[in-house]
């Protein structure tokens, strides 16, 4: 490839629009174009890095035994009400009408249609298992796009679908494809990491996410560095930092606490550690009682004052899966106080308490006595309040233990870009996809669902591998692995000849090359593809070829290597592995 048969569209600033690493690169570098709020033209250069991720990824994907398919990008919506999705999706999912009046969305997942597909078409258990995928656009109507392609509203996805007799076959599929995402991701030349994940809107029993290392990625990614344990912040179990809980040794006292609303306040005011205080969150639940009326449950959570509550742990609390956060009003009614003041100790109203591992094991601790303006010291379970219901709320924290006993938890930054769930019959049921097994006798197909965010590579890519000059790609995923800039193309006989040799040798050696054909300074040429992120430079130059070399240098390194001039093609295959 020339240069100057190519679209290149490199800025020397990215747009007032662009806000974090990737994207301002992304759009410096020419590789997308804004069209309309989270939504983007690939351009050329772009194209051919997203081509690269989807080859990988169909050849993993082929290999594994998935077959490829091609479902639409305009769903009807009786399918999605079957499964109860259609609602449930929320504003996310971009949903019109035809011309007469019929409800459709626009696909931002396709679990719906390729369980409609298989329940016409799989009969028999000796049809099964069956995987499909799709390399496909998907639409989301995020409230917010932001970050470019790391969070658009149009990005490309390949999703694949699994579908088996018995759970055990299912979770045969699942490795099968949890191994070959994990060859996917070692293909792109990524550091990534496996984690342990909640199953979302998507739902299903089991889930893993996977996720580059990047400083700048948006989820906590929790592991133990002695053992293979490893979740994202909301899947990971957090044990109690008290073994046992100690006898009493206060007696239960109200202390004045005026203006004092957040537990760092309370324990500066009461000379108390943070630890030793009790943080109360208000809840509600409404539901219907045996008549059919609207009721509403009270609920208190507790963590100890330096945690985080998990919002997605309480989900599962069981209970708890519709709650909300009280209303001040519900508050008063429930307390008889303003929030700030809350505790499990003389709650005006009937009020289910729920505490953390960790409380749970606490004694003389801190919390809200329930009037405005003090605080409780001293307080006990048993002695003082009733013995709570216990369950794990909060957010791990550096240097926890492991749950699985062999160390302690260290956290790291990771953009989710791929995940697998264990579906089981989630969907099935729902739809009446079913199967006569060896009895004869019908049978919910057991699913799994895997994706990849093909397009969200890019930005995780550059994310994990950037420097102040521009971007750095890895070989495999690269625009273009080797860029060819003579000096004096078109001043230079000698050159010219020479660059023309090399780029006729190389592409018939396999490399995907260009040649830097245009003209340009030096300053210029070297700033351009640098910026896009070639990984390998061949500098060719009179004075080099005057004494019988070519100059290579890597994207990574600091200075360049002469390399003689019949090496050069056999020295770029070595870096390639080709």
């Amino acid at each position: 490839m020339r240069a100057s048969r190519f679209f290149i569209s490199t800025l020397k600033e990215a747009p007032s629009d662009a806000e974090i690493v990737s994207h301002k690169l992304m759009m410096r570098a020419g590789m997308i174009k804004r069209l309309g709020s989270g939504i983007y033209t690939y351009m050329p250069m772009g194209l051919k890095v997203i081509r690269k991720v989807e080859a990988i990824v169909r050849e993993e994907m082929n290999k594994a035994g998935a077959i490829e398919l091609v479902m639409p990008f305009v769903q009807p919506a009786e399918l999605w009400q079957e499964t109860g999705r259609w609602d449930k999706m929320g504003p996310e999912m971009m949903r019109v009408k035809d011309r007469h009046g019929r409800d459709y969305a626009i696909q931002p997942t396709s679990e719906e249609v390729v369980t409609d597909v298989v329940r016409s078409e799989l009969k028999s258990y000796r049809q099964l298992p069956v995987n499909v995928y799709q390399i496909q656009t998907k639409f989301r109507d995020e409230r917010r796009p932001r970050f470019g392609l790391m969070r658009g509203r149009e990005f490309t996805m390949k999703d694949a679908y699994s579908f088996d007799k018995d759970i055990e076959g299912m979770q045969k599929s699942y490795t099968a494809m949890f191994d070959a995402y994990t060859k996917i991701f070692s293909r792109f030349g990524l550091k990534f990491r496996a984690v342990a994940a909640d199953t979302g809107a998507i739902g299903g029993s089991f889930s893993h996410e996977f996720h580059v290392i990047a400083q700048t990625g948006e989820d906590a990614l929790v592991y133990c560095p002695t053992s293979d344990y490893a979740a994202n912040m909301e899947a990971a179990e957090a044990m109690p930092l008290i073994a046992q809980r100690a006898a009493p040794t206060q007696e239960l006292f109200k202390a004045p606490t005026p203006d004092t609303v957040k537990c760092e306040q309370v324990a500066e005011l009461l000379g108390l550690k943070l630890s030793q205080t009790v943080k109360s969150i208000a809840l509600t639940v409404e539901k219907e009682d045996a008549n059919g009326r609207a009721v509403k449950e009270n609920w208190l959570l507790l963590i100890r004052g330096d945690h985080e509550l998990n919002e997605v742990k309480v989900n599962k609390v069981p209970g708890l899966a519709a709650f909300r956060f009280a209303t001040e009003a519900e508050i008063r009614e429930a307390y008889g106080t303003v929030p700030g003041y809350l505790g499990p100790i003389a709650t005006k109203a009937k009020v289910n308490v729920v505490a953390d591992r960790t409380v749970a094991n606490m004694s003389d601790f801190v919390c809200g006595a329930n009037e405005e303006g003090f605080h409780f010291t001293g307080a006990n379970w048993g002695r003082d309040c009733p013995e709570p219901q216990v369950a794990d709320l909060r957010n791990v924290i550096e240097g926890d233990a492991s749950p699985d006993g062999k160390g302690v938890l260290a956290i790291e930054r990771g953009i989710e870009v791929g995940h697998v769930f264990q579906l089981g019959t989630a969907y099935s049921e729902k739809m009446e996809a079913t199967f006569l097994d060896e009895s004869g006798k019908p049978a919910p197909l057991q699913m799994g669902c895997y994706g990849i965010g093909v397009t969200r590579i890019l930005g995780a890519a550059i994310e994990q591998n950037f420097d102040d000059k521009g971007i750095i790609w890895p070989d495999a995923i690269a625009p273009f692995e080797v860029v060819l800039a003579p000096m004096g193309y078109d001043r230079s006989e000698l050159v010219k000849a020479e660059a023309d040799r090399l780029l006729a040798e190389l592409e018939a050696a396999g490399v995907d090359v260009i040649l830097d054909d245009r003209g340009l300074r030096p300053g210029s040429m070297f700033a351009d593809w640098e910026l896009i992120g070639v990984p390998h430079r061949v500098v060719i130059g009179e004075r080099g070829l005057k004494d019988g070399n070519l100059e290579y240098q890597g994207r990574r390194d600091e200075a360049a290597t002469a390399v003689p001039v019949a090496d050069m093609v056999g020295f770029i295959k070595a870096k390639l592995g080709k």
